[in-house]
């Protein structure tokens, strides 16, 4: 997809978020993006399923509510990007920064999460049952509510017992 494809698609998913008339919303299912510059970009409810975004820059995008179900982000910047009730159902987030990222009512369950960077980031209420979070730092990541069930946590990891683990 060249950069000028890409800029038609997001402007139109702008349109459509704004609700006008000749608006669409983004579909990159299965597109390749990666190493693509999306900081700060809006998808949100934009379909992403399956898209390869290794490598991207999506520091403070806003990808509340999108489907990146099966999307490999590995290795992408997500620096403080809204990831509420985003669907990265078995998405690969292998050694993504995700720091300052909120994640609330995300579904990551079967995501691969090894040595993701989640500093700070915001797991409230979070899916992670069977996610692989082995190596992953989770200093100052709150993880209140989060669903744990059959997740691999990283060594040493000590979940407070609540409703959701």
């Amino acid at each position: 997809m060249t950069k000028e494809e890409l800029k038609v698609i997001l402007n139109n998913h702008e349109l459509w978020l704004a609700e006008k008339e000749e608006g669409v919303r983004a579909d990159l299912s299965g597109v390749d993006l990666s190493s693509v510059d999306l900081k700060s970009a809006n998808l949100k409810g934009a379909n992403l399923e399956g898209a390869n975004l290794r490598g991207a820059n999506l520091d403070y995008a806003n990808l509340y509510d999108a489907n990146l179900k099966c999307a490999n982000l590995e290795g992408a910047n997500l620096d403080y990007a809204n990831l509420y009730e985003a669907n990265l159902k078995c998405a690969n987030l292998r050694v993504a920064d995700l720091k300052g990222a909120n994640l609330e009512y995300a579904n990551l369950s079967g995501a691969n999460l090894k040595g993701a960077y989640l500093s700070g980031a915001n797991l409230k209420y979070v899916n992670l049952k069977c996610a692989n979070l082995e190596y992953a730092y989770l200093k100052g990541a709150n993880l209140e509510g989060a669903y744990l069930s059959g997740a691999i946590l990283p060594e040493g990891f000590k979940a407070k017992r609540n409703s959701g683990s």
